[in-house]
């Protein structure tokens, strides 16, 4: 979120919402928020280097730190803060004069340093769980009661604020320490007696600094506040300043809720900022020149009487099939019991010819109590015999019949919104669609990259319209139902609106194509691309329900193994899939280095963490990651591909979107087939459960380094261009020029290095990344990129005018003319900005790689039917096709396959596509 003028403040509204349900939900009478100053407090006089670890804050938050106090003061609640002190000591002295004035204080907060205030007068409460902190969940958290936190933490350190404590003691052997021992001071008077060598020796010799570390976390509860606590009375807030800055900051949403919530009249907006002004000019300028949809206004949204109509007779169906053979076109869309095309059941239909009309033919509506299955084969009745069928209902094989001649007409174009899907649904009943357009698509074309493109987004986007949602029919969580058991009332207005609005939706973005110069683009890739993901999805790909089950219990066991072994190092059993035990485990047990909290209070333990560690020589971490590895396979691939598995065909049935990414790769989902893992080899193991069917085998045909040609192609970089046209090992080479060592007897590292950085420098890579990838110093990565940079200046040049060229445009184009817009390339914040340059850069080239395996799928069906071939295209993993080939003619499906997509763009460099073929698909790769 950010204002028009750039300021972030997404931070300023979570903490707006969560102040005045604060102040909602609470019965207190005084209220207030207590600030941090500077880091520099009587702390850092005591121990320099407390907190010297803290990272700089995010840059996007440093400029919300004001506008919260802002917010505070808005609302007329006390804000207080004071030169010298942190927050917690204000919040240790106020509730310490609150308590002793009789009241109950709660501290609003989770953070584990005021757990040592608590006692009968003073608990805490969670803000983001709602839940009450007491002496119970301190003693559970830390294993003493809240008095003696202190010395528990004076032992234990706190590497969030650089505490430094006693090494080798973490916070569950603090607590058996001052358990038995009572109190931090006697137990240092007595360290001599403690048998473990190593943690007799620390505490012996590290007893004045865990007396340092007690002054460090102890918080000051007789501060010398200036504000007293009779200021903090919960008192209304004053119209004109709060609704003064929930303007400034954009929070429109908030004004209505804020008036009603504290009884306030909204007083008239005054002169709106001149930014407001400014891209309100930018909007009409836009919109003359035939802008993009982002920064168009509203367009006409039709009219506003809506007649839509229950379609419930055979004779009533043929009138409408009149009228649109009459217009033409029609917009179409269908109801279903699932968004699983391949086992969803027909439930209705909705059509559309002019704006603000439509109709809804309910087919397979059922009796609320009605448990039994719909039409799932196709054969026109329902399941176990129709039970349950409400009334005045066309029977669905009648209805089936009426619409296929239209459905079917080369002559009448169906227009649909992700009608993929819709065309999916119908084959099951033997209804081929055709020809079709879509709304998504359009709207990808046009805007990539500057929204989403389903149909709520974009009815509101480009008519201002609010749909009904699924939700508002059928129901949401646990009540939800399927659209069978919808009253027909909420059908027909929730159907026939979703078949209005895309018909409107057409109207306004067809045009475009042409006005914009994207017709091209839309004609000749995305559209005839809808027939061929149809088909390839309808297909699917066979897989081995065995051998999955026989990898899931492989994995099981050495999952188990893993675990024993973990065990072990840790000393004592732990769930290993916790990472908050984890955490506790290496950072506070175990007392490695490293250890940062997050939000939630628990330590990170992602993979960089773990195997920063496991770099270090750790075992614990390092057996961690291989469990999660583990883990991963068996609960994403192994044991969901299992359930994935259709009954009917034996196949699993992927979904490819279209509109997923902004540089127009497809993206594929339930399941996703194109993000199993091939570079461990327990990965590729899962590969091997997809096969081929009896008689036939599997064709993978991959293009071979496609993104390293187009730069090649794009920059113009004449000796990358000649290692390409004469076949040489251009990582090789790379590498010897920019390291100056000879190809012969190369270091397969430094010849790594060259590989890393030549995919990297497509997406941008910066010399920290770089770095953390080759695990090298940042400053010899940096030497590397410069090398670079000097051995092939074109790149550098193609990367500077392509994003002068996203700045001044607003997108970047592939070769065939796509656009991918980069609306954050001017964005004030440094990293966000950052980002839309990597993006600006990689997308041309991405996105060209995207467009040419586009041309080839568009062109491969044809040509394989023209050479009498009855191969079939099941797969498209980015570079990679994957077909299925009857065994007698592998050979000439290799050729034509091979043939067509090293033949689908002409680039100074030549396309390579390397094929193979195996019974599996990990034979074939």
């Amino acid at each position: 979120m950010q204002r028009s003028d750039g300021t972030p403040t997404n931070a300023v509204f979570v903490f707006t919402k969560m102040l005045l349900k604060l102040v909602d939900d609470t019965d207190a009478d005084h209220i207030a928020v207590v600030f941090d100053t500077k880091r520099q407090t009587f702390r850092n006089d005591i121990y320099p280097e407390y907190k010297a670890n803290r990272d700089a804050p995010p840059e996007e938050l440093v400029p919300q730190f004001p506008l919260v106090r802002e917010a505070t003061r808005a609302f007329n609640i006390a804000c207080v803060e004071l030169e010298g002190y942190e927050a917690d000591d204000l919040i240790a002295t106020y509730a310490k004069q609150a308590a002793e004035r009789g009241a109950e204080v709660t501290i609003v907060s989770s953070d584990k340093d005021l757990m040592q205030l608590i006692n009968d007068k003073v608990s805490m409460m969670d803000p983001m769980k709602a839940s009450l902190i007491g002496r119970e969940q301190v003693i559970e958290k830390f294993g003493v009661a809240p008095e003696k936190v202190v010395d528990v933490q004076a032992l234990a350190g706190d590497s969030t604020d650089n505490v430094p404590g006693v090494r080798g003691i973490g916070v569950k052997t603090a607590a058996q320490l001052i358990n038995e021992y009572g109190d931090l001071d006697t137990l240092l008077e007595r360290a001599e007696e403690i048998k473990q060598p190593k943690r007799r020796e620390s505490l012996i010799n590290e007893a004045d600094m865990a007396r340092v570390s007690r002054e460090l976390v102890r918080l000051k509860d007789d501060v010398p506040v200036e504000v007293p606590l009779d200021e903090f009375a919960i008192r209304k807030p004053d119209a004109e300043p709060v609704f003064k800055f929930l303007r400034e900051m954009e929070f429109k949403s908030l004004v209505t809720s804020v008036a009603n919530r504290y009884g306030l009249d909204v007083p008239p907006e005054g002169e709106e900022p001149q930014v407001k002004l400014d891209i309100a000019a930018a909007h009409e300028d836009t919109q003359q020149s035939g802008g993009s949809a982002d920064t168009a206004p509203v367009a006409d949204a039709g009219p506003k009487e809506k007649t839509y109509t229950l379609v419930r007779t055979a004779d009533e169906l043929a009138q409408w099939i009149e009228r649109i053979y009459q217009a033409g076109s029609v917009t179409m869309d269908t109801e279903t019991t699932s968004t699983d095309s391949m086992r969803a059941a027909l439930v209705g239909v909705s059509l559309s010819v002019v704006p603000g009309e439509a109709c809804y033919i309910p087919l397979a509506h059922r009796k609320p109590e009605t448990q039994g299955a719909l039409d799932f084969d196709g054969d026109g009745d329902a399941d176990g015999g129709g039970a349950g069928l409400l009334a005045d209902q066309i029977p669905l094989d009648e209805a089936i019949a009426i619409l296929k001649p239209m459905l079917e007409d080369p002559s009448i174009l169906k227009i649909g919104q992700n009608i993929k899907y819709d065309m999916q649904v119908l084959a099951r009943y033997g209804v081929a669609v055709g020809p079709v357009d879509d709304t998504m698509l359009l709207s990808y074309v046009l805007d990539g990259g500057l929204h989403g493109h389903g149909m709520d987004a974009l009815a509101e986007i480009h008519l201002g319209l609010d749909t009904i949602k699924f939700k508002d029919v059928a129901g949401s969580g646990k009540s939800q139902v399927t659209f069978d058991l919808v009253p027909l009332d909420k059908a027909l207005d929730y159907a026939a609106e979703d078949a209005d609005i895309t018909g409107r939706l057409h109207r306004l973005l067809k045009p475009r194509l042409v006005r914009e110069r994207m017709t091209t683009v839309y004609e000749t890739l995305e559209r005839p691309l809808i027939d061929i993901l149809e088909g390839m999805e309808r297909a699917g790909i066979k897989v081995d329900a065995k051998a999955l089950r026989s990898l899931s219990n492989d994995f099981e066991k050495r999952m188990a193994g893993l675990e024993t072994e973990i065990h072990k190092l840790a000393g004592h059993e732990f769930n290993v899939g916790s990472p908050k035990q984890l955490g506790e485990i290496l950072f506070d047990e175990m007392g490695l280095s490293g250890g940062k909290k997050g939000k939630t209070g628990a330590y990170a333990t992602g993979a960089d963490v773990l195997e920063g560690l496991a770099a270090e020589g750790h075992d614990l971490p390092a057996r961690v990651l291989d469990w999660r590895q583990l883990s991963k396979l068996k609960s994403t691939y192994t044991d969901a591909l299992m359930q994935q598995i259709n009954p009917d065909t034996g196949r699993v049935h992927t979904s490819y979107s279209q509109s997923g990414a902004a540089t127009g790769r497809l993206s594929s989902s339930d399941p996703n087939l194109q993000n199993i893992p091939i570079r461990s080899e327990e990965g590729r193991k899962i590969r091997t459960a997809f096969i081929a069917e009896d008689g036939c085998k599997l064709l993978s045909a991959d293009y071979s380094q496609i993104e390293l040609r187009l730069l090649a192609h794009v920059a113009g970089i004449e000796s990358l261009i000649e290692a390409f046209e004469a076949g040489e090992d251009i990582h090789a080479m790379t590498a010897s020029q920019v390291f100056g060592v000879p190809i012969e007897g190369m270091d397969p590292m430094v010849r790594r290095n060259a590989k890393a950085i030549n995919f990297g420098i497509i997406y941008g890579i910066s010399a920290f990344g770089l770095a953390r990838q080759l695990s090298i110093p940042q400053g010899e990565a940096k030497a590397y990129i410069d090398a670079y940079f000097e051995r092939y200046p074109g790149i550098k040049d193609y990367m500077e005018n392509t994003k002068q060229f996203a700045r001044e445009h607003g997108y970047v184009e592939t070769l065939f003319g796509r656009r991918c817009h980069t609306p954050e390339i001017e964005n004030k914040l440094p990293n966000h900005r950052a980002f839309a340059e990597r993006a600006a850069i990689n997308a041309p080239i991405q996105g060209g790689a995207a467009d040419i395996i586009k041309r080839a799928m568009i062109r491969l069906p044809a040509a394989l039917e023209d050479a009498g071939l009855k191969a079939k295209m099941l797969l498209q993993v980015h570079d990679e096709l994957i077909f299925e080939v009857p065994e007698k003619e592998l050979d000439k499906t290799r050729d034509v396959v091979v043939r067509i997509m090293q033949s689908a763009a002409t680039l100074k460099v030549p396309l390579v596509v390397d094929a193979g073929v195996g019974d599996t698909w990990a034979e074939a790769h």
